[in-house]
């Protein structure tokens, strides 16, 4: 049975490596990999820059059996259960600290008070992929049938781009999906079973004008553009709220929950303002996917000489509460199947034919300015992940 001790030492480790999504997550993931060798797995890391020309790492971990078979066919992609292993997957960026009021006020240095550990990334999502570490540490090799997998992914908190990059590019990906695991997405759920998520779209918006002092006629306020675009977008939403088109009770809210903002930077009132930014972001849901007020958006900005760009898109994630999978993680776990609206990498991993979100730590709790998670949620996340990597890959 694998040490709730050894978790809170891998979480103190985790919560160390400052690894906000604006910096290279490569001293982490390094130290993630030399850590997973040591236990027997073969690692693959692909390596990648983001627009800002950061280094970025993911890593696909895998650990076979001793005697490790092949998958059982080349349609193993279309099984419908997977009789294939366990792949966990989490992500080791972390949002930013600015405003941390957490104990000794410094977000890296992790804290144990009141039967709590304190620090950034320890909910969402490092306190996850700690219970996992630690349930392969004492994993017995020689009881193990079926593949375990250990997926690390960056950029999750910027719009899934390291999903979305290790997709794309990782052999070792590519070689996961023809065994047809389960994918078991860590992210914070109190360790309920959570079947389907939304997803999110975003755009950013701007408005290009001409500063100059504004006792003159000599600028363009980039905001005459923009006032029109946010009252479109005021209407759109109100529309989204009240028609059940946009509407799926499944989810709770049940709405797309559009959302917008904006900012013309302008530092003083006798300064024509000259550049204007809005973004507008809304969650589709499985059946609900929003293409009409894309289309819509977009024609908006057109008419109005507006530059509109993507940002931060994810697709929804929807697996049957009644897939037996499900079922079986449910009755492992001593939880019903449920939904939530916030988004996960899981949305990317589509290929995968069975999915679930799984973890550790309340949501309540991620991105907040003095972030924990329950020590009793490590205990039990511990306890539950050993099970569920014994059923699926002993």
């Amino acid at each position: 049975m694998p040490s709730f001790e050894s978790s809170i030492a891998y979480l103190q480790r985790l919560i160390e490596f400052p690894s906000v999504s604006s910096t290279s997550n490569r001293e982490i993931s390094d130290w993630v990999s030399n850590q997973l060798e040591d236990l027997g797995f073969t690692i693959e890391q692909t390596d990648y820059r983001d627009r800002q020309g950061v280094e970025k790492v993911n890593i696909v971990a895998k650990r076979d059996p001793v005697s490790a078979s092949p998958p059982t066919s080349g349609n193993a992609e279309r099984s419908s259960s997977p009789t294939n292993g366990l792949a966990y997957f989490c992500h080791t960026d972390v949002v930013p600290t600015r405003g941390w009021n957490g104990p000794d006020g410094d977000p890296f240095s992790p804290k144990i008070l009141n039967n709590r550990l304190y620090g950034r990334g320890s909910c969402d999502m490092k306190g996850s992929l700690a219970t996992m570490m630690a349930c392969a540490e004492t994993l017995d090799r020689s009881h193990q049938k079926r593949p375990l997998w250990i997926v690390c992914t960056a950029d999750e908190e910027v719009g899934f781009l390291g999903a979305k990059h290790l997709v794309q590019h990782s052999n070792s990906y590519r070689e996961l999906i023809s065994h047809q695991p389960l994918g078991l997405i860590g992210e914070p759920t109190r360790l309920s079973v959570v079947h389907a998520h939304k997803g999110i779209v975003g755009y950013r918006i701007t408005s290009i004008g001409k500063a100059a002092h504004s006792s003159s006629r000599d600028g363009i306020n980039a905001n005459r553009k923009m006032v029109p675009f946010l009252q479109r977008l005021l209407e759109i939403g109100e529309r989204t709220e009240a028609d059940p088109r946009y509407h799926d009770p499944r989810y709770d809210p049940p709405t797309l929950s559009w959302n917008f903002g904006v900012s013309d930077e302008c530092t003083a009132i006798n300064i024509t303002p000259d550049r204007s930014t809005a973004w507008v972001s809304y969650r589709p849901m499985p059946e609900i996917d929003g293409t009409d007020l894309r289309e819509e958006i977009h024609r908006l900005a057109e008419e109005l000489d507006l530059k509109i760009e993507p940002c931060g898109e994810g697709p929804p994630m929807w697996i049957d509460s009644d897939d037996p999978t499900i079922k079986k993680l449910s009755d492992l776990a001593n939880s019903e199947p449920r939904t939530v609206c916030y988004g996960t990498d899981g949305g990317e991993f589509h290929e995968l034919n069975h999915r679930v979100v799984f973890g550790p730590g309340d949501i309540a709790q991620a991105h907040t300015t003095d972030e924990w998670i329950a020590l009793d949620q490590l205990a039990d996340g511990t306890k539950t992940y050993s099970k569920v990597i014994r059923h699926w890959c002993c």
